[in-house]
């Protein structure tokens, strides 16, 4: 049925995500519609009886489509005021395809999904593939697709309607710069995300070498104009030229994430002063020292940025009580801080007391998580003392300017170890 639906549906477009959302088999549904696709793809000319210009496989699909099917509904490719994906179905009646596949892209396993499997299939055969339109591209897994392949499918990719890129495999340099112009092209990307890439295939390669790749990335990622978000996380490219990397950006980022990344001293001390960070509004730098680095760029990366951030994670940097009170001042300085993650630190109640008097009163805060305290484990195991705990927290009551709530958390560290947590909640 859904087979037939494809070939003779008569509209523009077909919010198929939208009404199978709630099918048990959505990948058998898929393969159905793909294959309705399939027979007029080949076709160098559209039949006239072939409405169809839009296939949207988007679960999330505009719920108003039924009243929406003339040609005048929206168009993936443009964009309305809230931003959301607007959608026109004339744009693409000019298309050399027959259709547009509206849907987010994962480069996965083939076996995993049913439309990754239909474009590879494709493009081994030497055939025709349908234009698509992505918000999202994603990455995942080993890097075992044929760059002839995934080229082929990109150069299909309607390259200005994405707004976010995922990249979480074993990818390194080399590979990336490959891709990194199909990034430079996506006018609307707003988060970028880079996991798991080396260097390249050998773990030390001359500095010289390192530097060409790395710059070959930053000219195109320079071109990266309306992006809001980076994501760093277990990278190992960029040793010892972080700030190279972020000095390429072109325009302010309002969030920046680097968790658990094989860094140098230079790279968290001459990233804060990057014109992209001054005005970043969330900052999650989780499990950065964790090796011993030292902490005195905090000060100095929180002060840049003080007067727009609003989230701030410091969790697993190993800060101790110095590091903590070298923080303080810079901290002051956030009047619009909400939320302030300090788990998994070994702070004592005495710096934890001097935090709260001198901090909470100067910021919004909605939520302060701070770290159990040393003194409340007992043993060579480590045992939570609960008598200690409730002294700690009764302690750290006392020093609240004001009415506030503190309670108990149980939460899950980056590296997978539960660690305790106390919540500090503002009165909203």
């Amino acid at each position: 049925m859904v087979k037939t639906l494809v070939g003779t549906w008569p509209f523009i477009r077909l919010p198929l995500g939208a009404l199978v959302k709630s099918w048990e088999s959505q990948q058998d549904t898929l393969k159905a519609a793909l294959h309705g696709l399939d027979i007029l793809l080949p076709q160098e000319v559209t039949p006239k009886r072939w409405k169809l210009r839009v296939l949207d496989l988007q679960p999330d699909a505009d719920s108003t489509f039924w009243d929406v099917w003339s040609g005048a509904e929206a168009d993936p490719g443009t964009r309305t005021q809230n931003g959301d994906p607007a959608r026109r179905g004339e744009k693409y009646a000019s298309l050399a395809g027959p259709a547009v596949v509206v849907t987010n892209l994962c480069f996965q396993k083939m076996d995993r999904d049913e439309l990754l499997s239909f474009l590879t299939e494709r493009v081994l055969q030497r055939k025709n593939l349908p234009h698509l339109c992505c918000t999202k591209l994603e990455f995942r897994g080993p890097a075992n697709h044929h760059p002839i392949v995934l080229e082929r499918i990109l150069n299909m990719v309607q390259l200005d309607c994405v707004r976010e890129v995922e990249v979480n495999c074993r990818w390194d340099l080399h590979y990336l710069n490959w891709f990194a112009p199909y990034l430079a092209q996506m006018g609307h990307l707003d988060s970028l995300h880079l996991s798991g890439i080396r260097l390249g295939c050998r773990w030390f390669c001359s500095k010289d070498e390192a530097d060409e790749r790395l710059a070959q990335l930053t000219s195109q990622l320079s071109r990266l104009r309306p992006l809001q978000q980076l994501t760093l996380r277990f990278i190992t490219f960029c040793r010892d030229q972080l700030d190279q990397l972020l000095s390429c950006m072109p325009t302010p980022l309002e969030s920046l994430i680097i968790m658990d990344c094989l860094l140098y001293f230079s790279d968290i001390t001459r990233p804060s002063l990057c014109p992209c960070l001054h005005q970043v509004r969330s900052m999650d730098l989780s499990g950065v020292c964790k090796v011993g680095l030292d902490h005195s760029f905090f000060p100095l990366l929180i002060y840049n940025a003080s007067a727009t951030l609003t989230h701030l994670d410091l969790a697993d940097c190993n800060i101790h009580d110095s590091d903590l009170r070298a923080l303080q001042p810079a901290l002051g300085r956030c009047s619009q801080l909400s939320t302030l993650l300090l788990c998994g630190n070994p702070v004592s109640t005495a710096a934890l007391q001097s935090l709260l008097q001198q901090i909470v009163p100067l910021c919004k805060f909605s939520l302060v998580e701070l770290p159990v305290p040393p003194q409340c484990y007992v043993g060579p195991a480590q045992f939570l003392h609960v008598g200690r705990l409730a002294w700690v927290m009764e302690q750290l009551r006392l020093s609240l300017p004001g009415p506030r709530v503190l309670s108990l958390n149980f939460a899950q560290s980056p590296d997978c170890l539960i660690y305790d947590a106390i919540l500090l909640r503002g009165d909203d």
